[in-house]
C-alpha cells in the first residue's frame, strides 16, 4: 500500500456529526503514525500544493467535495442523503451536485453506512465506491475511572431540529415518567426547536435541557443513562448510538436508518426499535423493553478510529 505522507480532512469548525467524524478520523490517522490536519472546507483552495500532491491524502466532506476535481488522491464522504426539509432546497441541490462531481472526476465516493449507499444509488443513481462506518472517538474508548453510578436518566443527544422528531418523543417520555418516578430525562443539544420543545414540556422539572456539551460531558451523562432515545428515521449511522452503547447505555431508535447496521445481534436487547408512526404507546413499550435489559458490556469491534482510518487508506488506493 502506498502510504501517504500526510492527510488533510475537511471538517474544521462544522458542527454536529461531521465535526465528530473529522475529529475521530484524525485520531485514527494519528494512531497509525500518519500526520493529519483537519481544516475548514473554505480553506482547501489555499492548500493548492497539497491538493495536487498525491502523497497527501484528502478526505473531503460536505462542501469540501467540490474540491475533488482539483485533487490528486482524494476520497469523498457521504454522511447521509439530502432531505429538502432538513437542508432546504438550495443545499439539497448543492449536496447532490457535489456527489455527482465526485463521480464524474473519478474520486472514490464513500458512504458511512449501507443504508446511505442504497439511497444514494437507488434514488439518485450515484456510484458508491465503498461503505466505511463512522469511528467512535477515543474518549469513549477510555477505561472508566470509577464504577458506573446509578443510571436514573433517559437521554437524547443531537441537534434540536424537526427532523430529529424529538417533538414526537416527548409525550411518550412524559407518560413513562408518570409511571417511573425514579427516572428523569436529559436533552443535550442545541437547535431551532429548543424553545418550542421546552414549552412543550411546560417547565416539567423531570426534563433537563443542557444545551451543547463537549464529548467528556456527553460521556459522563451516558454513563449515568439507562437509555438513549432517538427519533430520526433517516439517521445515516448514528454517532450518538455508538457513544451510548460504548458506555453501557441501551438505545431506542426508529426501525430504520444506518443504526440497524451497528450491532444487528443486539436488536431486541440493547437496541430496541419503535415504529415510524411514532405512536405514543409503541414508544413507551420500546422504552420499557430497553429498561428491562442490562446495558452492553462493550461495543462490537470495528469502530475504533485506527480501523476506520485504515479503511480509508485502502480506498485511497482505488
Amino acid at each position: 500500500m502506498n502510504t501517504p505522507d500526510r492527510v488533510l480532512i475537511s471538517g474544521g469548525r462544522e458542527v454536529g456529526g461531521v465535526a465528530a467524524f473529522a475529529a475521530s478520523l484524525a485520531e485514527g490517522f494519528n494512531a497509525l503514525g500518519i500526520p493529519v490536519e483537519v481544516i475548514p472546507p473554505r480553506r482547501l483552495l489555499q492548500r493548492w500544493r497539497d491538493l495536487r500532491n498525491p502523497q497527501v491524502l484528502k478526505i473531503l466532506s460536505t462542501t469540501g467535495v467540490f474540491a475533488a476535481p482539483l485533487c490528486r488522491r482524494a476520497v469523498c464522504v457521504a454522511h447521509g442523503f439530502p432531505r429538502a426539509d432538513a437542508q432546504g432546497w438550495l443545499r439539497f441541490v448543492a449536496i447532490l451536485a457535489s456527489f455527482r462531481l465526485a463521480n464524474l472526476c473519478g474520486a472514490p465516493l464513500v458512504a458511512v453506512s449501507a443504508y446511505v449507499a442504497a439511497h444514494l444509488n437507488g434514488l439518485f443513481a450515484l456510484r458508491i465506491d465503498g461503505v466505511v462506518h463512522n469511528a467512535l472517538a477515543g474518549v469513549f474508548l477510555e477505561p472508566q475511572e470509577t464504577p458506573v453510578p446509578d443510571r436514573p436518566w433517559l437521554s437524547f443527544v443531537g441537534r434540536l431540529h424537526p427532523v430529529k422528531n424529538l417533538q414526537h418523543l416527548l409525550p411518550a417520555l412524559q407518560a413513562l415518567l408518570d409511571s417511573r418516578p425514579d427516572l428523569r430525562v436529559c436533552i443535550i443539544g442545541e437547535g431551532p426547536m429548543r424553545a418550542a420543545l421546552e414549552a412543550q414540556v411546560h417547565g416539567d422539572a423531570r426534563f433537563e435541557f443542557r444545551g451543547q456539551q463537549d464529548s467528556r460531558a456527553v460521556r459522563k451523562q451516558l454513563q449515568r443513562s439507562r437509555v438513549l432515545i432517538s427519533g430520526c428515521e433517516t439517521e445515516a449511522l448514528g454517532i450518538a448510538y455508538l457513544e451510548a452503547l460504548s458506555q453501557g447505555c441501551n438505545v431506542v431508535m426508529p426501525a430504520a436508518g444506518g443504526g440497524l447496521e451497528i450491532a444487528p445481534q443486539w436488536i431486541g436487547s440493547h437496541i430496541q426499535l419503535m415504529p415510524l408512526t411514532f405512536e405514543r404507546g409503541a414508544i413507551v413499550s420500546s422504552l420499557q423493553r430497553a429498561l428491562l435489559s442490562e446495558g452492553p458490556a462493550a461495543l462490537p469491534d470495528g469502530f475504533r478510529p485506527e480501523q476506520i482510518a485504515a479503511a480509508y487508506l485502502q480506498l485511497s488506493q482505488v
